[in-house]
Order: structure tokens, then sequence, then C-alpha cells
């Protein structure tokens, strides 16, 4: 291995750790698989199903948002978030099929 790929593997690596934080809470993860189902939701319609307050879900669209997880479509006065990729839903189904969890 290259000096050089050390240091690439090393920037993913450093990437996977961000985006593994930034998702490590547990109404990140439930905010996370509704978007992956519905493809793109409102606030209003994620704080009714998870049954929490929306300044709080906010927060936590906002912090994905920024770290690059989610995006939003504007739509009139109505804000829809989706997922950026949707395989960092798939990381979290495999984490869900792994013994860590057994």
């Amino acid at each position: 291995m290259t000096k050089e790929t050390l240091v690439n593997d090393e920037k993913k690596i450093e990437r996977a750790a961000y985006v593994l934080k930034a998702v490590a809470h547990p109404l990140r993860i439930k905010i996370i698989q509704m978007l992956n189902e519905h493809k793109e939701l409102n606030v209003s319609t994620i704080y009714k199903n998870l049954n929490a307050e929306q300044s709080l879900i906010s927060h936590h669209l906002i912090n994905m948002r920024d770290k690059g997880i989610l995006e939003i479509r504007r739509s009139g006065k109505n804000i829809y978030y989706f997922l950026v990729d949707n395989s960092i839903a798939e990381i979290i189904d495999c984490i869900y099929r792994s013994k860590i969890l057994a």
C-alpha cells in the first residue's frame, strides 16, 4: 500500500466516522428510516409520526442537513426533507441484521 493510498483511505475513514456520528441518535435513525420509506417528508409529518416536539425534530433535521445526509425541496411554504443517498439507510439496515443487535 502506498502512502497516497493510505492518505486517501484515511480521508474515507474520517468521513465514515463523521457520517456515523451524525446519525448516531435514535431519533435520527428513525427519521432516516421514515425518509427511506417515504422518499420525502415535511417536518410536521415527521414529528407527528414520531410523537416528538417539532423543535427537537427540526434540530435533528438541520443537523443532518448540515452534515450532508439530508437535503430539502421547497414547495410554497412547505419544506420537504429527503435523503441525499439511500445508502445510509442500507447501513442502518445492515446493523439491524448484524449479530451486534442480537
